[in-house]
C-alpha cells in the first residue's frame, strides 16, 4: 500500500479546496497505508503573503491561527481514523530568509510535529511556483536559467544544513515555469550538477528521505520531482526516496500514481522508505522493497 507525505486542503490552504477530513477519507477509500497531513507553516511577514491570501485579508496572525486549528483538526483525524489508517501530522516549511530557521524551530517546539517537509518557493524572495508571472520577474532578477537554478540550490542548502528535514520536498521545483530545453540545459550545467549533488549527498548523510512527487505532472512536466536523472543520482548514492502526492484537495488524493507507477519502473525504483508509527506511537523509518508487485497500484484504477 502506497504512502503520501505532502498534502493540502482548502480549508487550510488558500490555493487548495475541499475539508481535511474529505482528503483523509479519499485516502482510506485509495487504499493508502500512511498518510501526512502537511499544511504550509504560517508566514511572518506581510510582504510574505501571496496575492490570494492578500484578497482573503490575510495576516501572519491569521495564518498562525489558521495552522494552530489544521494542526488540532488533523490531531482529531489521526485519532478518529487510526483504526483505518496511519495519518502523520507535520508541516510543509518555508525558507524565505535565514530567519525562518528560528521560527522553524519554536513551530516543531510547540506542535511537536510528526514530520516536516523541506520544501524551497522562494529564489531571493520572490515566489517561484506561484504564476508564470512571478516566475519570469524572478528569472530576470538573476539573468539566466543557470543562475536561477544556482540560487535555488544554494538557498535549498541553507534550508537542508537548518532544518533537516525528514521528507525533502520537490527537489528540483525550480523547473516548474522553465523553459524545458533551457531547464534542461540549466540542470546539466556543471555548476548547477553539482550543487544539486551536494545537497544530495548532505540529505543522504543526516538520514533524510527524498519524495518522489507526481504533482509536477499536473504542472506540464515531462518528469515527476525530481527528475529522473536526480532520481538515479540518489539510487547510486544509496539515499531514500518516497512517495508524495502533493495533494491539494480530496479528488487529488493518489493524483497521477498510475504514471507514478511508470517512473518507479523506468527510474529502477523498488523500494520505498516510508515513515509511520509503531505501537507506542512514535515515529520510525521502514522500507517496502516490493513496492512495484504492490496490489494497490490494482486497486488505485478501480477507485
Amino acid at each position: 500500500m502506497p504512502y503520501s507525505y505532502h498534502s493540502h486542503s482548502g480549508q487550510f490552504c488558500h490555493h487548495g479546496y475541499g475539508d481535511l477530513e474529505a482528503v483523509v477519507q479519499n485516502a482510506i477509500a485509495k487504499q493508502f497505508k500512511v498518510y501526512g497531513l502537511s499544511e504550509h507553516m504560517p508566514r511572518f511577514d506581510m510582504n510574505e503573503l501571496y496575492p490570494e491570501e492578500l484578497e482573503a485579508n490575510c495576516t501572519p496572525e491569521t495564518l498562525a491561527t489558521l495552522f494552530n486549528d489544521f494542526v488540532n483538526e488533523a490531531r482529531r483525524l489521526q485519532s478518529k481514523y487510526k483504526d483505518q489508517i496511519v495519518l502523520l501530522v507535520g508541516s510543509e516549511l518555508e525558507f524565505i530568509q535565514p530567519s525562518y530557521a528560528t521560527m522553524i524551530t519554536r513551530l516543531r517546539q510547540r506542535y511537536a510535529l510528526d514530520y516536516v517537509v523541506g520544501s524551497l518557493h522562494h529564489v531571493g524572495g520572490i515566489p517561484i511556483d506561484f504564476s508564470n508571472e512571478l516566475y519570469q520577474k524572478c528569472l530576470n532578477r538573476f539573468g539566466s536559467y543557470t543562475k536561477l537554478f544556482e540560487a535555488y540550490f544554494d538557498e535549498q542548502w541553507q534550508m537542508l544544513q537548518t532544518v533537516k528535514p525528514e521528507v525533502v520536498g520537490h527537489l528540483d521545483l525550480v523547473r516548474i515555469f522553465a523553459e524545458p530545453e533551457a531547464a534542461a540545459s540549466a540542470m546539466a550545467d556543471p555548476l548547477v550538477w553539482s550543487r544539486i549533488e551536494r545537497n544530495v549527498d548532505y540529505v543522504i548523510g543526516y538520514g533524510g528521505i527524498f519524495e518522489i512527487n507526481s504533482r509536477a505532472w499536473k504542472k506540464g512536466l515531462r518528469d515527476a520531482y525530481p527528475n529522473q536523472a536526480i532520481v538515479q543520482l540518489i539510487q547510486q548514492k544509496h539515499g531514500r526516496l518516497t512517495l508524495s502526492d502533493d495533494c491539494h484537495g480530496p479528488q487529488d488524493v493518489g493524483m497521477f500514481y498510475d504514471k507514478l507507477l511508470t517512473y518507479l519502473q523506468t527510474t529502477g525504483v523498488d523500494t520505498i522508505s516510508y515513515l509511520t508509527l509503531d505501537d507506542q506511537g512514535k515515529v520510525v523509518l521502514r522500507e517496502n522493497k516490493s513496492i512495484l508487485q504492490d496490489s494497490f497500484w490494482t486497486s488505485l484504477s478501480n477507485t
